[in-house]
């Protein structure tokens, strides 16, 4: 299974679709549901941290539950910086990414001394750890987090308002998903998905694997750290809550449904969950129930995911 590259067709089509998000907050105006721009940037940032668990897990192989961590640490970095008096997002948001980047380099370090279910407990381990340090932290508000009460600035420019915020996740997210594109088809992602196909072989040849799998996780945890910045501004709070175990679950479910190893896999998924649950809580009271079963239809009548249908791997 490996990342795979768009049809000149499907190339087409993510230029007109990104015509349309670019639009969708002067729609949403028009229409007096303005109300739903916070909405549709709450799913462009789980769209880019579901595609960044996608790079760990579909990419690289690697099944991790402990992908929140990297998460919440970088809505913490923003929360933290704003508190310093750093409101400037060319600084806040590169160090959110560094930082939840040096983070998992740390746990994956250690966890990629590890193999299947073993790997998968001590990323939960790691995660666990991380939330109950945070809640200990009454310097960071313990269980109540840490609000932020003002919105940073990107490059001078106020992100107070709903639609300027939302622009700039919509930014941020085309230039990863640009990157990971450049990456799946550069030296280093060939090498990390021939890693991940025969782990074996690819260490007779004399590759370091260990240093590839580390760089792949410790970059897809950047990437998460990135994404849990712009949260902490969109909701105005960075909360023990974004580390949470269920919080990588949930991330997990994203990337199933949207297509393992897909390249829009991620992204899929986040809108296809995220939607789903913003309808379902509309209409039924006990809408887990509806999800749950609409969830399961998915899964059994596109087993490998909904970008799946749409797209094939490219190896």
């Amino acid at each position: 299974m490996a990342f795979y590259r768009p049809a000149r067709w499907q190339n087409a089509a993510v230029i007109v679709s990104l015509a349309m998000l670019i639009a969708l907050p002067e729609l949403l105006t028009a229409l007096d549901q303005s109300y739903y721009t916070g909405f549709a940037t709450r799913v462009l940032i789980f769209a880019l941290a579901a595609s960044s668990l996608n790079l760990v897990l579909g990419f690289g192989g690697m099944v991790s539950l402990g992908h929140a961590a990297f998460f919440g640490v970088g809505a913490y970095v923003a929360a933290i910086c704003y508190d310093a008096g750093i409101h400037e997002g060319l600084l806040v948001l590169p160090l959110a990414a560094l930082v939840a980047g040096l983070f998992a380099l740390l746990v994956g370090a250690i966890s990629l001394r590890t193999r299947g279910v073993y790997f998968i407990m001590i990323t939960l381990a790691f995660a666990q750890m991380t939330y109950y340090l945070f809640i200990s932290a009454r310097a960071w508000g313990g269980d109540d987090g840490m609000p932020i009460y003002e919105r940073m600035k990107f490059a001078g420019l106020s992100l107070l308002a709903d639609e300027a915020l939302y622009y700039l996740a919509l930014g941020v997210l085309a230039l990863c998903m640009l990157f990971f594109a450049r990456l799946a088809q550069a030296r280093f992602g060939r090498t990390v998905q021939a890693i991940r196909e025969n782990e074996t072989r690819m260490e007779a040849l004399g590759y370091p694997v260990f240093r590839y799998r580390l760089a792949c996780f410790a970059l897809g945890g950047a990437v998460a750290g990135l994404a849990g910045a712009l949260l902490a501004n969109l909701t105005g709070m960075a909360s023990p809550n974004l580390l949470q175990w269920t919080q990588s679950g949930t991330l997990l479910v994203m990337v199933i449904i949207g297509g393992v190893g897909y390249l829009w896999g991620g992204l899929v998924g986040a809108v296809v969950l995220l939607l789903l649950e913003e309808f379902l809580l509309a209409w039924f009271e006990h809408w887990h129930i509806a999800l749950g079963l609409l969830l399961i239809g998915i899964v059994l009548f596109a087993p490998r995911g909904v970008a799946a249908l749409f797209g094939k791997h490219h190896g």
